[in-house]
């Protein structure tokens, strides 16, 4: 009987580790001044973290820039190549931000233009808290930003990339590194554990 609750519990935390897994994917960012991860919130934020991973799985992210760096509130990008040209994106996804998620430090959100729901590729990683960037209403200006997970690793990359001298570039008149910050792949962590799972010993 003993035995059987023992059998039954170490089934159920598998169960609920394995769950928890499926609901946090994790991708590596690769970026000209190193690496960091980002666990994705996919049950708050399900529309968002498939947008997100659509670009990252079709290499839309590869060679673009961190184009927008502004100490103390955020490092954005995901939206520019290396010649400020735009990337191709899809139709803009749904602001998911009235998920109770907050723009704290070490979350990232995406970013969009002045229609709540014009999200495409671009996001953000917030370096301090930023509770006026956070859902309030339906209202044009309170849609807020939809946050849709989190630094997990590397945020000492985040914090080098932030501290990066910035000034004009392209078409942007500020905040703009003056040394290239280059993403240079966006991968799913849990697809190289699979590989790994499933190579030979």
């Amino acid at each position: 009987m003993q035995t059987n609750r023992l059998l039954a519990g170490l089934l159920l935390a598998t169960t609920t580790l394995a769950t928890s897994a499926l609901a946090e994917p994790r991708v590596a960012v690769e970026t000209s001044e190193g690496r960091f991860v980002i666990a994705l919130e996919a049950e708050a934020a399900p529309k968002t973290v498939e947008n997100f991973l659509a670009y990252a799985e079709d290499g839309t992210y590869e060679g673009t820039l961190f184009h927008r760096v502004i100490p103390g509130f955020v490092i954005q990008g995901g939206g520019y190549d290396d010649d400020f040209e735009r990337v191709e994106t899809r139709d803009p996804v749904r602001n998911e931000a009235d998920n109770g998620l907050a723009n704290e430090r070490g979350t990232v959100a995406m970013a969009r233009g002045r229609g709540p729901h014009s999200a495409t590729s671009q996001f953000f990683v917030n370096l301090t808290d930023n509770p006026f960037l956070d859902h309030r209403d339906t209202t044009r200006h309170g849609w807020g930003y939809a946050v849709f997970g989190r630094v997990v690793e590397g945020m000492e990359v985040v914090e080098t990339i932030a501290g990066t001298p910035t000034g004009a570039g392209g078409p942007f008149p500020r905040d703009v590194p003056l040394t290239p910050v280059v993403i240079q792949s966006v991968e799913r962590m849990d697809d190289e554990t699979e590989d790994e799972e499933n190579s030979p010993p």
